[in-house]
């Protein structure tokens, strides 16, 4: 890894790397001449929430002081979340299933605007925007039916949705699978918006 950021930085204005470990891309930016983006890693995902946050702004106007329900796996995606409350001045409350909380050192870290709550209801009621992913992301394939069992009471539904906000709006990165982590009405409803977040992974890492 640092061999291949000595040479690859030395060919490129920018590099930008979708990786396994975050440790890979943190040993490859230290040994780069040039900036190095993450563009995803195990543990955060950081260009799909800049892409959220934008599409939040460009349907509500400013996230600051509103609320974010996330609700499933405490992923990469959870832990980036977090960040962003942290940096943009949002709470985010997270519901998260017994075992797939995320990072519990992050979470004492920004305590201060991220909050664990019991039951996906809490997560949601009174949420601005509500955001989910897949029960099993990449790389967790073998555990898919473990997490189906214990992903089971945690599919985004429409009294989920009737409980935040009546603005409220619905995220996913996609791909999406509709009947488990998100219902068909959700997704495809008047308050989803994941095709316009779909488009804005584009202009956001641009």
């Amino acid at each position: 890894i640092e061999d291949s950021a000595r040479v690859i930085s030395r060919m490129t204005d920018i590099v930008m790397i979708r990786t396994f470990e975050q440790t890979k891309i943190e040993r490859f930016a230290a040994n780069s001449r040039v900036p190095v983006i993450n563009g995803l890693t195990n543990e955060f995902h950081p260009c799909q929430i800049l892409a959220d946050i934008f599409t939040y702004i460009e349907h509500r106007g400013p996230i600051q002081g509103k609320t974010v329900a996330w609700i499933g796996d405490g992923n990469n995606m959870c832990n980036s979340y977090i960040h962003a409350a942290h940096q943009l001045g949002f709470h985010l409350k997270i519901a998260c299933p017994y075992g797939f909380e995320p990072d519990p050192d992050l979470l004492a870290q920004y305590r201060h605007c991220a909050t664990l709550v019991k039951t996906a209801e809490d997560a949601a009621a009174g949420a601005h925007l509500i955001s989910t992913d897949v029960w099993t992301s990449m790389g967790f394939e073998a555990e898919n039916e473990v997490r189906r069992a214990a992903f089971a009471k945690w599919c985004v539904s429409r009294p989920m949705m009737a409980a935040a906000k009546p603005e409220a709006i619905f995220m996913h990165c996609l791909p999406a699978h509709r009947g488990e982590e998100v219902e068909a009405d959700v997704i495809d409803g008047p308050q989803s918006v994941v095709w316009d977040e779909a488009e804005n992974r584009m202009h956001v890492q641009k």
